[in-house]
């Protein structure tokens, strides 16, 4: 007869209870990770060997046979006080071989068992441990009566639930088993009464107490892994921290905590921001804090990263002209390189320059030289990068005056030509009254081609002058003749510019009878002046002191001309003028000419009346 079904009620409600156990179990187990939970060791965390020892109840759930003849069955009652033990090997981190002793004792009965057998242990993420166990053995039975004690075969079956409290101890909150044994009283039953000759037990046993985790590995430390997306980044650019945490308990909530060196940081669960704007350049550290509140120790983990701020480097730029060195109206291209070392975008603007003008697009610009004057040229470029940092540069073109065009050829029978001749002027001419008078036609004449030979010569040789020196011979007082000798220089002056000479070309001086030309002078001239006839030298060596004042009665010119000699007048009295040998009574050939017709007109005249008055020659 099962004793679940009489007196022992607490039988069925441990039974209802370890049902209920082993039911919830599996889902227990078998409970996800929760998502985004921190990684756990992978590796088993589990003691080698457990040793549990405490309290133990007991319900035999059988009948035993009394001293009486013949005996009559006597149900054995509850035994609460005892204890038990056992030692569990773990081969893994859930199977192990179990060895279990349970003693309980009391004035009706001792009962004793011995078992071994597999355990199963479910180990959960909370410290919460449920197993399981399957325990054969041998089952010793000691009435408090005359009957002799009897050693049966006995089996456990049954599990509980273990507590962590801390790495070497737990808690066994319960242990329930159903404990089954069969004992042999043929000796004193007949076998008439076979229940009672070889009675079964249907016991139940509960336990509770402390397990001792003997060695395994130990505990494995909570960690945190922290990375920064660069290690290098320029003041004001941002960067991203992570944190990884390992062996947490994922079903743990964990709490984050960002902190840095430098830089303002901000950081929600696993990853953060850090803004490093207005950080000054150095190598910074940022740290994460992961805290499991709910586990007093090991629940805390840290790390660090570290990041290096750079300084903002401003572009680079440099610029080159070509041509280097052009004339006035040539222009030039500038051309500017501009980098970056921080590899921010750049542009190449603001274009200026010292003279000229210039014009760019882009990292080249025109520089245009009309306007501009001779001598180096500065042009200017800014470059700019993304960030608004700038660098200038500059590059220098030399400006040059265009070469000067050739020099004209001078015109050699040209310039023989103004080998010139002084220009003479009528006794006391021009007057202060009549100061255009006094120049005769033949002079007026040497002006003429003296005027059209100097203009074309001014065409190679624009800076040449005429300087203009008036004479004036002694018969005049000193101031009589520097006042003559300036009115005539005036009208050779007048002369040249009505026929077209530029006024700037000509200058003018006066000497009056300062440098008068001596008798010898006058007389080597005559001598030496192959255009005269020997009559006509003799007439004029005849009259030489009217020959010398005539000789003086001049204009003398002297032609000035960068690169060229001076050239002055030859101071020759022109005796082939006509208007000029009145002075001797006219060329020889005119004179002869003039002679033979008056001899003609003589013959055919008729002849005069005697004491007729012969006419007087006119002085």
């Amino acid at each position: 007869m099962s004793p679940c079904r009489d007196t022992y009620r607490r039988c069925a409600s441990f039974a209802l209870v370890l049902a209920l156990v082993l039911i919830a179990l599996p889902s227990l187990l078998n409970a996800q990770t929760a998502p985004n939970a921190p990684t756990v060791q992978s590796s088993d965390d589990f003691p080698k060997m457990e040793w549990f020892i405490g309290y133990q109840w007991l319900n035999p759930g059988g009948n035993k046979p009394d001293h009486s003849t013949p005996p009559v069955a006597v149900k054995l009652p509850s035994l609460p006080w005892g204890f038990g033990t056992n030692l569990s090997y773990n081969f893994t981190k859930n199977l192990a071989l179990e060895g279990n002793f349970g003693g309980n004792y009391s004035k009706h009965a001792n009962e004793e068992a011995v078992s071994i057998g597999p355990k199963l242990t479910f180990r959960g993420e909370e410290g919460v441990d449920f197993f399981v166990h399957t325990l054969l053995g041998i089952n010793h039975l000691a009435p408090k009566t005359s009957l002799h004690n009897s050693n049966g075969i006995g089996a456990v079956l049954g599990g509980g639930m273990d507590l962590k409290l801390w790495k070497p101890v737990s808690l066994r909150l319960f242990e329930a088993d159903y404990e089954w044994a069969r004992h042999n009283f043929s000796s004193v039953v007949g076998p008439e009464d076979s229940q009672l000759r070889r009675p079964g037990y249907n016991g139940v046993r509960l336990t509770t107490g402390l397990v001792f985790n003997i060695g395994g590995a130990p505990e494995v430390p909570v960690a945190a892994a922290c990375s920064i997306d660069h290690n290098e980044v320029l003041v004001g650019e941002p960067l991203h921290a992570t944190v990884a945490a390992s062996n947490f308990n994922p079903k743990h909530p964990l709490t984050y905590t960002w902190a840095s060196s430098g830089g303002k940081i901000e950081g929600k669960d696993t990853a953060a921001t850090i803004d490093t704007t207005g950080a000054a350049p150095g190598t910074y550290t940022a740290t994460a804090r992961v805290v499991d509140a709910r586990k007093k120790k090991n629940g805390e983990a840290s790390c660090t990263s570290n990041f290096t701020v750079k300084p903002l480097n401003p572009p680079q730029i440099s610029c080159t002209a070509d041509p280097g060195t052009v004339e006035i109206g040539t222009p030039s291209t500038v051309t500017c390189t501009c980098t970056s070392p921080d590899n921010a975008t750049v542009t190449v603007g603001g274009w200026t320059s010292s003279a000229g003008s210039v014009a760019g697009s882009g990292n080249s610009a025109t520089f245009t030289t009309t306007g501009a004057s001779a001598g180096p040229a500065t042009i200017n470029a800014t470059c700019t990068d993304s960030r608004g940092l700038t660098a200038s540069a500059t590059s220098t073109v030399t400006v040059n005056n265009p070469p000067p065009p050739p020099a004209p050829v001078v015109d050699k029978v040209l310039e023989a030509r103004l080998a010139l001749h002084s220009v003479y002027f009528v006794t006391d001419k021009p007057s202060a009254t009549a100061p255009n008078a006094g120049m005769v036609k033949s002079q007026e004449g040497i002006l003429v081609d003296l005027a059209a030979d100097f203009k074309k010569y001014l065409e190679a040789k624009p800076d040449a002058h005429l300087t203009l020196e008036g004479h004036a011979d002694v018969r005049g007082s000193v101031p009589y003749n520097q006042a003559l000798s300036e009115r005539r220089v005036a009208r050779v002056k007048g002369f040249l510019i009505e026929q077209g000479v530029p006024e700037a070309n000509l200058e003018t001086k006066a000497f009056g009878k300062q440098h008068n030309l001596t008798m010898e002078e006058v007389k080597s001239a005559v001598e030496q002046n192959p255009e005269l006839t020997t009559e006509e030298r003799a007439r004029f060596l005849r009259n030489m002191q009217v020959i010398k004042w005539a000789s003086n009665r001049r204009v003398d010119v002297t032609l000035n001309a960068t690169g060229q000699a001076e050239t002055t007048s030859v101071r020759q009295y022109p005796f082939n003028a006509a208007d000029s040998l009145t002075l001797i009574g006219g060329r020889e050939a005119d004179r002869k000419a003039a002679a033979a017709k008056r001899a003609a007109a003589a013959l055919k005249a008729p002849a005069a009346k005697k004491g007729a008055k012969k006419p007087t020659k006119k002085q």
